[in-house]
């Protein structure tokens, strides 16, 4: 197998940035009050700056995001990697913005009879690579800041 050459740190945000806004699902790590972890697959809205996901507002996911108020998102492939550290918020969308959401994950909470919750995930750190050679400077953001 032929191991592509690592890109530069502006192509690797870009792929990253376009990955936000292109791909629709991602991981969602969150731990129980005694640090079981805790995954699970939620479909989200980028705005530019943070994920807009929604999960039933009773479930565990949800419960311990709240809690925490801290999440580790996760996208791609294991050759194709960008997590995500970031706080957690419940918000509650205009109604623009969760038209926004349901067009773009083909899925509107606003129509489901369990209460949905809404959490807005503001990233603090954003890490990527593709392979080994990419893991010397695979992060991109910094304490909110794009390095």
């Amino acid at each position: 197998m032929t191991v592509p050459a690592p890109r530069a740190r502006d192509v690797r945000r870009a792929d990253t940035l376009a990955r936000f806004s292109g791909d629709v699902d991602c991981w969602v790590s969150s731990a129980t009050p005694d640090g079981v972890p805790y995954l699970t697959p939620l479909s989200y809205l980028w705005d530019g700056e943070t994920f807009l996901l929604s999960t039933v507002a009773s479930s565990p996911t949800a419960q311990n995001l709240l809690r925490s108020g801290r999440t580790r998102l996760a996208f791609g492939a294991t050759r194709d990697v960008v997590l995500v550290d970031g706080t957690v918020s419940r918000v509650l969308p205009d109604d623009a913005t969760a038209a926004a959401f349901a067009a773009a994950t083909g899925f509107d909470p606003r129509e489901e009879p369990q209460e949905y919750a809404y959490l807005a995930v503001r990233p603090v750190t954003v890490q990527a690579w593709r392979e080994a050679n990419e893991l010397a400077g695979r992060t991109l953001m910094k304490d909110g800041r794009w390095i």
